[in-house]
């Protein structure tokens, strides 16, 4: 049996988790044996029939967790907490005694955005020059790290210096940046759920 089952919403999302999980120390969590896979409809299938995707699971894993954009998924009028507390809801009643949502607000791209350097670096940038470049487009604020359109200001920054955005950078983003550095909320749960499952 499995440690874990994700189900996430795409290509990029299945990626930046599986660097994510490939760093358990990093996490602060033991190394775990996971399943991933990635709903065919995307957000809206995860939001809506996540549940019931990962039924066939249920014997194979003790633990589940789904996690999607909130922009895309078709109740962009929820926020993040009441869509995740949906699905939720719904995954315990299909039978998951162990079992989380995380809803990435917008989206994926949000866990993208810290100031470490390696960022800019994959992104095929230097530091102090794409964040000033994104001050200059609008995309950053002074004073914060994080961009408002998160996915808007990834893809204008690649296209800037000619780098096409692929999977694979979603997952070296996500083996090489420092988790300490993102102050995201849903990065924050997703540690903290499974640190709170399989600590070392």
């Amino acid at each position: 049996m499995k440690d874990l089952v994700v189900l996430v919403a795409d290509k990029n999302m299945e990626y930046s988790v599986k660097g994510r999980l490939s760093r358990p120390q990093a996490l602060s969590i033991r190394q775990i044996s996971f399943d991933l896979f990635v709903h065919p409809h995307n957000d809206p299938g995860c939001l809506n029939d996540g549940h019931h995707f990962l039924r066939t699971s249920l014997n194979q894993s003790t633990h589940a967790l789904i996690l999607f954009d909130r922009e895309g998924c078709g109740r962009e009028g929820l926020t993040r907490q009441q869509l995740e507390q949906q699905v939720e809801a719904n995954l315990f009643r299909s039978g998951w005694q162990q079992a989380a949502a995380i809803v990435l607000n917008p989206e994926l791209e949000i866990w993208v955005w810290s100031d470490s350097p390696h960022v800019a670096e994959l992104l095929g940038w230097k530091q102090p020059e794409l964040n000033r470049w994104l001050k200059t487009k609008g995309f950053l604020r002074e004073g914060e790290i994080k961009p408002e359109r998160p996915k808007e200001s990834m893809e204008a920054a690649l296209k800037k210096v000619r780098k096409p955005r692929s999977s694979i950078l979603y997952r070296r983003l996500a083996e090489k940046v420092s988790f300490g550095r993102c102050t995201d909320e849903a990065f924050n749960k997703f540690k903290t759920t499974l640190q709170n499952w399989f600590s070392p």
